[in-house]
């Protein structure tokens, strides 16, 4: 027979090569943004984020957490925070764009981690792995919700804000994006255990109380469409005609911050640029 040993240890090494580093490899004080998953790091060399000033039709939203994450990137008090709305209406975009202002006024100072909720058990070793760190975090998980069977989620998100026998460590906060203001369930329409249920969702909206920054976001007016177009559109040179982005968004449905990066999108596309 063979032996197998020399292969599969190349294969092995090459294997090794192709997984993301290993947290304890990862340099957590350089990189604007990292992503987290099952116990793995990688680096983000420069976040996906747009000029604050760019981001219309969201002037109180975005005042608000601007100025949270702006005291966070000092390690002044700030809040954990809520993004909560329509989907497309700008809630990843203003967290992106507010990290990535705080760290171009106060470099070095901040960066962004997203985690995903399969990984919600691992939050105490990410903690763990940053909290001896000389630089603030804000601890990202995005378009969340749970489902009945997802109870052990619903507490290990409740202990992160909540803290155990141990404190959070200081350079950290929790910002999380959902469709549901309470981050209540997806498939919230089981009335087999009415008891159960009600309990459940009282859960959920004490889970949302623990932010101390809740934002509401809604689908725009007709205005403040065109507005976040023509800002988009006017960052790229582009010209647009109003009717033309105002048929786009008819035909999509909605009149959103994602529908109208969408249309300048298009509008680079017809004018044979890149964006």
């Amino acid at each position: 027979m063979t032996d197998q040993g020399e292969p599969l240890s190349r294969i092995a090494d090459a294997l090794e090569q192709m997984v993301p580093s290993l947290r304890q490899d990862i340099d957590w004080a350089t990189h604007p943004g990292y992503a987290w998953h099952h116990g793995r790091v990688r680096a983000v060399p420069q976040l996906d984020a747009l000029p604050l000033e760019r981001l219309k039709g969201i002037d109180r939203q975005k005042q608000a957490m601007a100025e949270n994450i702006r005291r966070h990137a000092q390690g002044f008090a700030a809040h954990d925070m809520l993004l909560w709305g329509t989907r497309g209406t700008g809630k990843s975009a203003l967290l992106r764009a507010s990290v990535a202002a705080a760290a171009e006024e106060f470099p070095d100072s901040i960066a962004l981690i997203q985690i995903d909720s399969a990984s919600l058990s691992e939050l105490p070793d990410l903690f763990a792995s940053i909290a001896q760190v000389r630089r603030q975090f804000v601890v990202y998980l995005d378009d969340l919700a749970f489902d009945h069977a997802d109870d052990a989620m619903l507490r290990d998100l409740r202990s992160a804000l909540e803290g155990g026998l141990a404190p959070r460590p200081t350079n950290i906060r929790l910002a999380v994006t959902s469709n549901h203001r309470a981050i209540l369930a997806r498939d919230d329409h089981d009335q087999a255990g009415p008891l159960n249920q009600r309990d459940w969702m009282d859960d959920s909206l004490a889970l949302a109380d623990r932010f101390g920054l809740r934002l509401g976001f809604h689908p725009c007016d007709q205005n403040d469409y065109l507005a976040i177009v023509a800002a988009h559109a006017e960052g790229h040179g582009l010209s647009f005609d109003h009717a033309d982005a105002i048929e786009w968004a008819a035909q999509r449905g909605q009149r959103s911050g994602r529908s109208a990066w969408q249309f300048v999108v298009e509008l680079a596309g017809r004018a044979g640029k890149a964006i």
